[in-house]
């Protein structure tokens, strides 16, 4: 058991299962994330193509503002970083 105790820095047998078992977890849940944020970048792809065929512009930004609320309101200041980051990955810089 050493050898978990190292990795996960824990001083006990019984907290080293319980971070091994909640790293398990959160890698399930980093996994699903990184599948919602691929499938959210397709989605914004087809609406970026939509839009610039009808002749409009690649970025809206009133609607991009609207996302910078939510994810503030929802997750506080570092939400807007998030939702930042999750701008940029959809649509690229401006």
């Amino acid at each position: 058991m050493a050898d978990v105790l190292d990795k996960t820095g824990a001083r006990t047998d019984e907290a080293a299962d319980v971070i091994t078992g909640a790293r398990e977890r959160i890698d399930a849940l980093d996994d699903r994330i990184i599948g919602l944020v691929q499938e959210r970048m397709a989605v914004s792809k087809v609406i970026q193509e939509a839009r610039i065929e009808s002749g409009g512009r690649r970025v809206n930004l009133s609607r991009e503002m609207e996302i910078l609320a939510h994810f503030r309101d929802a997750l506080g200041k570092p939400g807007t970083s998030l939702a930042m980051t999750l701008l940029e990955l959809c649509r690229g810089r401006v």
